[in-house]
């Protein structure tokens, strides 16, 4: 009986099992959780930082649902920096503490907008993980299903993007 399962074990696929907040993080696909949604590492330049794939190498997943589909990040990034501000505002207030005898506040200003100048590229890929995986669900099964059809989508408006259901994935 063991050795029945041991060798059921070893025939299954053996892929990493990644949590939520570990693959939006890492801005992995939210789909498979495997391969990474953007074509390059983290960088300065605004071109390559967010230059995404069509799809996931890995699942075949669209990373763009329709057309203008990323116009909702610029509410994400706004909640991610204001939720960055308090808490180096709490921060500065318990460990330095603020008064009206110096210029404090105005050091924690300075520093906070440095903070959030030098975040930037990460703050921008972070919130484009994020609303991607609040669209497209964690499918376990992932290696024997397509994904699914992008209704939303017009062909002509989208650059470089192939239909998903020419894709065949062999079971």
């Amino acid at each position: 009986m063991s050795n029945i399962v041991i060798t059921l074990y070893y025939t299954l696929p053996l892929y990493k099992h990644i949590t939520y907040l570990s693959a939006v993080l890492t801005m992995q696909c939210p789909r498979c959780r495997q391969s990474s949604i953007f074509k390059h590492k983290l960088s300065v330049g605004i071109s390559t930082n967010l230059a995404m794939h069509t799809q996931c190498i890995t699942c075949g997943q669209p990373t763009e649902i329709e057309v203008g589909f990323y116009y909702g990040t610029g509410y994400v990034s706004y909640a991610l920096t204001v939720a960055l501000t308090g808490v180096t505002f709490v921060a500065w207030w318990l460990l330095l503490g603020f008064s009206v005898y110096n210029n404090s506040i105005f050091y924690w200003l300075g520093s906070n907008a440095l903070l959030l100048i030098l975040l930037q590229p990460w703050l921008m890929r972070l919130s484009r993980s994020l609303w991607l995986s609040w669209f497209v669900a964690y499918n376990p099964n992932w290696a024997h299903t397509l994904p699914s059809h992008n209704e939303r989508v017009v062909a002509e408006q989208m650059e470089g993007v192939q239909d998903i259901n020419s894709k065949t994935i062999e079971p």
